[in-house]
């Protein structure tokens, strides 16, 4: 006879209901045991106590959990409540070194003692009754396993992503060369995320300084493609917009070579061969006048 699976479902959910009481009732015992645990042990090293608190509050989530009959949904709101301190806990694992797996196999772990009492609620622990609450348990269990790795792998994430916009912003410095000039040195490749934090960088140190002139050097560009001169037009666009003169330096023969071939088109945009000569063209524009330094007075000096 063919069972469906709202039939299964069905037939599941007064085992559910039986595990839900059964961890708020045990929720004290079930905290007891896991502050022992690996993965509580570890992170919570001031104290014993905030171990307890905090396996109280995981049982009290998966009790929740369990009183809607979602057993296998990660998605659950009854993980709300912990999945902050899962992930907390998980990063605090990941810095001691604990890999995926690892912290797989400690989440695992904290099955076999919630099975223990779960087991001694039955006169006869292998009774159907008994068999399908464990096996709900064991089910409600695994998802806790699989809540506590896609947060995991979020929360990496969203490192990752925080550490790429710290090192954009710290490859992107904006120098200032002298007074109402501002240079910005790029290095490597500038794509499009790069190319919106040198914009709002460069926009942002023209305002701060009160910058007449701006510099955008690509000494450090390996190669200039259509991409990266449509980059370097919005951000000249934009200085322009913002009162700002900017210049383009660091113009190498290769690079002048590749840009002619592409039919790229930069007339509107003035340029220079490096960044001295941007320098020399800011400053003489604010009447500024650099005198050789002679060979006597280099000697004096």
């Amino acid at each position: 006879m063919h069972v469906s699976v709202s039939d299964e479902n069905a037939e599941r959910e007064p085992a559910a209901q039986q595990v839900s009481a059964f961890l708020e009732r045990r929720r004290e015992q079930i905290a007891q045991r896991w502050a022992d645990a690996s993965l509580f042990r570890t992170v919570f090293t001031v104290s014993r106590d905030e171990a307890v608190e905090a396996g109280r509050s995981v049982a009290a989530a998966l009790a929740a959990v369990a009183a809607t009959g979602r057993l296998d949904d990660i998605r659950d709101p009854g993980f709300a409540a912990v999945r902050d301190q899962l992930g907390r806990m998980a990063a605090s694992r990941g810095r001691m070194g604990i890999g995926a797996d690892g912290l797989a196999d400690e989440v695992a772990a904290l099955r076999e003692p919630v099975t223990e009492l779960l087991r001694a609620e039955f006169p006869d622990p292998y009774a159907p009754e008994a068999q399908e609450c464990l096996l709900a348990l064991t089910v409600l269990m695994g998802t806790l396993r699989l809540v506590v790795l896609e947060t995991t792998v979020s929360a990496g994430e969203e490192v990752i992503a925080r550490q790429r916009e710290q090192l954009n912003e710290v490859a992107t410095p904006v120098i200032k060369l002298w007074e109402s000039t501002v240079a910005v040195p790029l290095i490597g490749t500038l794509d499009s995320v790069r190319s919106q934090v040198v914009m709002e960088s460069l926009l942002d140190a023209i305002v701060a300084e009160r910058a007449r002139f701006a510099i955008l050097d690509i000494t450090g560009v390996p190669t200039v493609d259509s991409l990266v001169a449509q980059h370097l037009m919005k951000t000249v666009a934009a200085a322009r917009l913002m009162g700002a003169e900017c210049i383009v330096s660091g113009i190498r023969p290769a690079i002048a070579q590749t840009i002619v071939h592409l039919g790229i088109d930069l007339g509107t945009v003035l340029t220079r061969s490096s960044l001295e000569d941007a320098l020399a063209y800011a400053l003489s524009r604010q009447g500024v006048e650099i005198a050789p330094v002679r060979a006597a007075d280099a000697g004096a000096r």
